[in-house]
């Protein structure tokens, strides 16, 4: 069997109780080193046989797998955050189903809702925003052009960009394509929930300035829109004069 495991945003302690247990009692373990906190495999068994993947290639992963089952051993592939989010999980759960080999998801807690907390954020405020667009800037891998960041920032949704962190001029460019202006809020949440982590609150048209004088490149999220304002509307589920399936408005 092969337990797909979402590691969470960083924080050892922020992965799920199942994951954890699957950790502990797994005998092989396959994880994203470049982006999975080392500190996770401290649960793993004396025994366990663990593997970095981010020197192997698709193949490797696979022939690992492969192994372990033919020995009625348990594996366990360890992503980044939760990996339905750029975690590449469908290719190798292709190969297995070929494979004839079972396997299960477990999901994660990811990395945007790491920087909303760094940020004690609320990504859909009342007012300003109920949607939140998740995607990239166009780089090595390449982007569909109807998902071009400009197409999307003619919402002036909230916007998180992953993988995106080396390309920040031409991401501020494509933004202000949309409705962002220069003045539009952002953020760049640099390692969310790691001890190292840090936060760097500045503007759409500093976004590029900012990264460079705190000397980020990689391994952060770029948060934009007016949800990091101090502007927006009261709840109405909380309001005394909404009526709701649980409370009966007091007030006109």
């Amino acid at each position: 069997m092969v337990h797909f495991v979402g590691a969470g945003p960083g924080a050892p302690d922020l992965i799920t109780v199942r994951g954890a247990k699957m950790l502990e009692q797994a005998d092989v373990i396959i994880y994203a080193g470049s982006l999975v906190n080392p500190a996770l495999l401290e649960r793993a068994q004396a025994n366990c046989a663990v593997y970095n993947s981010a020197t192997m290639t698709l193949e490797q992963v696979i022939d690992v797998m492969r192994a372990a089952e033919k020995e009625g051993k348990t594996t366990v592939r360890l992503h980044t955050g939760d990996m339905s989010l750029y975690g590449a999980i469908r290719e190798q759960m292709d190969r297995l189903d070929e494979l004839g080999i079972a396997y299960d998801d477990t999901p994660g807690v990811s990395s945007f809702c790491g920087a909303a907390a760094a940020l004690c954020a609320e990504y859909t405020l009342p007012g300003v925003s109920q949607s939140v667009v998740i995607t990239r800037m166009a780089g090595r891998t390449p982007v569909p052009e109807r998902e071009r960041i400009s197409n999307f920032a003619r919402h002036g949704a909230t916007m998180v960009l992953f993988l995106s962190t080396g390309l920040l001029e031409e991401v501020q460019a494509e933004l202000l394509q949309g409705e962002y202006t220069e003045q539009t809020p952002a953020a760049i949440v640099y390692k969310a929930t790691w001890p190292e982590e840090k936060v760097v609150r500045c503007t759409v048209g500093t976004l590029a300035e900012r990264a460079k004088q705190e000397g980020i490149h990689k391994t952060a999220l770029i948060l934009v829109g007016d949800f990091l304002g101090t502007e927006y509307d009261r709840s109405l589920l909380y309001h005394p004069a909404f009526t709701t399936e649980f409370r009966e408005g007091t007030e006109k």
